[in-house]
């Protein structure tokens, strides 16, 4: 078989019931099944993951937040105040090779779905807890958002305009990069489960998840540098590294190392700098930062942001647009990579981001639609056993809900 061969994706057989809600859990639940994971989403009955409601903007009635962290996934809606609703989830992690959940721990253990009590009926399960704070400390039963981890991590502390208020990096960043960090971890105990049957407990947090981003600046302020304050975009221990404003617009310039920097004081023509003593090194010339961006910034001006990149990626100089959201969407090297992918039956009004890996194995990104809430249902019901009259049952006395009646049109277009 040649490296490109199509072939079964790594996590196909493997059965992950994800009951979070939000972003940073259905990001993890959703890198599992773009992997070739089986991915039941149990949503509670009614209103389902509170992203659903996540809007403006909807198309066709549905989040562009939930769509983009929802593909590759099943829907179970079940009413676990219900306690035929409990039943069904206790069966279905009977059978699941991974639990994914965000809730409260005490709710989880007045409910019977601990990790304690969940691993007690299926050893071999892989439970992944996510959450604000973590499984121990004093703050484990704290509520936690993107938002409040970036501030109580530190990374706001350093974010924003220099001599300005801090701000909070302008994207679901603690969420997502959980939700990797959940995969990661699944994925390694997955492969202990293969090896001996043992199953795990994995402890997520929004906050240690952040901490982990601040690692260099952590690191750095333990060893005795000052406090880092907001710096507009340049970097605590790199120099030149940060934004200038060019003749027409912003740009962005990398300066990794020494040879770097003679090379980009040649382009940006100067040579005075480049021959300093004084700035032979990146200590010189962070200790000297203010006089040299003064003086870049004044080359810089000077002529189209087109220019300077051309001129900078001939000689390697590391560089790039500040782009807008409407430019990255047309950049050739995003369209190359295909990164956006159109949510199916959407029209081209939603559309969702590759995961951050390719496997040479999968030429073909697994891209279905999100589902419906309760969609899946019945289906995932009898899969696990329940006979068509226990189903029926459990329909009629409100333990799961039934899917709304799906459009005729919207039906042909993703089926």
């Amino acid at each position: 078989m040649t490296p490109n061969t199509p072939t079964k994706p790594p996590l196909d057989g493997v059965r992950v019931v994800d009951m979070t809600t939000s972003y940073a859990g259905p990001t993890a639940a959703m890198y599992l099944a773009d992997l070739g994971a089986t991915v039941i989403k149990v949503e509670r009955t009614g209103a389902g993951d509170d992203a659903r409601s996540w809007g403006p903007p909807f198309a066709d009635g549905a989040s562009a937040w939930f769509a983009s962290a929802n593909r590759n996934k099943q829907s179970l809606a079940l009413n676990l105040r219900h306690p035929r609703g409990r039943e069904v989830l206790l069966r279905l992690l009977d059978t699941a090779d991974v639990f994914l959940q965000n809730m409260n721990p005490a709710k989880l253990e007045r409910m019977g779905i601990d990790a304690a009590s969940v691993r007690a009926r299926n050893p071999r399960l892989v439970y992944c807890a996510m959450s604000g704070f973590g499984l121990t400390g004093p703050d484990s039963e704290l509520p936690g958002y993107d938002l409040v981890a970036q501030a109580r991590s530190g990374l706001m502390s350093v974010t924003g305009e220099k001599g300005r208020s801090p701000q909070r990096v302008s994207t679901a960043l603690s969420d997502v990069v959980t939700g990797m960090c959940a995969a990661i971890a699944v994925n390694a105990a997955l492969v202990r489960q293969t090896q001996t049957g043992q199953g795990e407990t994995v402890d997520v947090s929004l906050l240690d998840t952040d901490l982990a981003l601040m690692a260099p600046r952590i690191a750095a302020f333990h060893a005795g540098e000052p406090e880092p304050a907001p710096s507009g975009g340049t970097d605590s221990v790199l120099a030149v590294y940060q934004p200038f404003q060019t003749a027409d617009r912003s740009i962005v310039v990398a300066i990794g190392n020494d040879a770097m920097w003679q090379r980009f004081c040649g382009v940006v023509g100067l040579p005075e700098l480049a021959a300093d003593p004084a700035l032979a090194d990146n200590a010189g010339r962070r200790a000297h930062r203010s006089r040299i961006t003064e003086c870049v910034a004044r080359s810089l001006a000077t002529r189209s942001a087109a220019a300077w990149l051309t001129a900078f990626a001939e000689v390697d100089v590391p560089s790039a647009p500040v782009q807008t959201l409407s430019e990255v969407v047309g950049d050739p090297q995003v369209i190359a990579r295909r990164a956006l992918m159109p949510v199916p039956g959407s029209d081209g009004d939603l559309a969702s981001v590759h995961s951050p890996f390719r496997l040479a194995s999968l030429p073909e990104p697994r891209n279905e639609r999100f589902p419906d809430l309760g969609e899946h249902s019945g289906s995932v019901l009898a899969e696990i056993g329940f006979e068509e009259s226990e189903i029926a049952t459990l329909f009629a006395e409100g333990a799961i809900e039934e899917p709304e009646p799906v459009e005729t049109e919207r039906a042909e277009a993703v089926s």
